[in-house]
């Protein structure tokens, strides 16, 4: 069964055009989505995926139209391909039941695939870089001045016992969690820990 999936960033935009070149291409259902590409919820496109069986065939008008990204498209065919269903892109000529189309489909995911290396490496350079100039990365240790003030505050009147962690949270203005994490950071012999 072709199954036909159309979608419009916005709820003003129009899907009509889509929808008639799916119709013309023999979809015996679409699913319409009215979502940004870039939304991580796209609930047609997951009902959409739910009911595909393997024979089924993906038809989209253009491949932007199904993924966020070349990284999250590939994904999705992949995904198709798992399944035994195919895959159908009507302005982009690409139809991965015939051999040009697999072929140009393996093109992407290989382009896709250099693309997370050169990110890889970059990413690897930078933090050596940073490294053999002392910098560790990560998130920095230790409180800052005015943390460091609250979380000493929050020990103090958490020793005095005359309060509730929930209590000391909302007098520092902090979440709970943050409460004991200060807490935490600061013992009964350690007021005068380094502020960092």
């Amino acid at each position: 069964m072709k199954i036909g999936y159309a979608r419009v960033s916005t709820q003003d935009q129009k899907l009509e055009r889509q929808l008639d070149a799916l119709t013309r291409h023999g979809c015996g259902q679409i699913f319409r989505e009215k979502k940004s590409g870039k939304s991580k919820e796209r609930p047609e496109l997951e009902k959409m995926i739910s009911q595909l069986r393997s024979g089924d065939t993906v038809v989209v008008w253009k491949l932007d139209r199904l993924g966020r990204s070349l990284r999250d498209l590939i994904d999705l065919v992949s995904e198709f391909k798992e399944r035994g269903v195919e895959f159908v892109s009507l302005q982009d000529g690409i139809n991965t039941a015939t051999p040009i189309g697999r072929f140009t489909f393996n093109i992407f995911a290989s382009l896709a695939e250099f693309e997370r290396e050169i990110i890889r490496e970059r990413t690897k350079a930078g933090l050596d870089s940073a490294k053999s100039r002392g910098n560790k990365g990560g998130r920095p240790t230790g409180l800052s001045k005015a943390a460091m003030e609250k979380a000493k505050s929050a020990r103090i009147l958490f020793d005095s016992g005359t309060k509730s962690v929930e209590e000391i949270a909302k007098i520092l203005g902090i979440g709970r969690a943050t409460c004991y994490r200060y807490i935490g950071h600061i013992t009964t012999t350690d007021e005068n820990a380094n502020v960092k």
